[in-house]
């Protein structure tokens, strides 16, 4: 039997790319420890249809 962890999967998604009018969405897939964690997410990850680095956050 597989054991029960901490880590679940969680998506993140961009925060400027919603203001800036332009189609698609930028989001990331990664994992998390929701023991060391508790709080969302919130990393820097590049967005290819603006072209550079942005925040991305956790989403439910």
């Amino acid at each position: 039997m597989a054991k029960k962890g901490n880590r679940v999967q969680v998506i993140l998604e961009c925060t400027e790319h919603k203001d800036s009018g332009m189609s698609g969405t930028s989001r990331y897939i990664t994992t998390k420890n929701k023991k060391n964690t508790p709080d969302r997410m919130e990393l820097k990850k590049y967005n290819s249809v603006l072209r550079r680095m942005t925040v991305h956050k956790e989403i439910k």
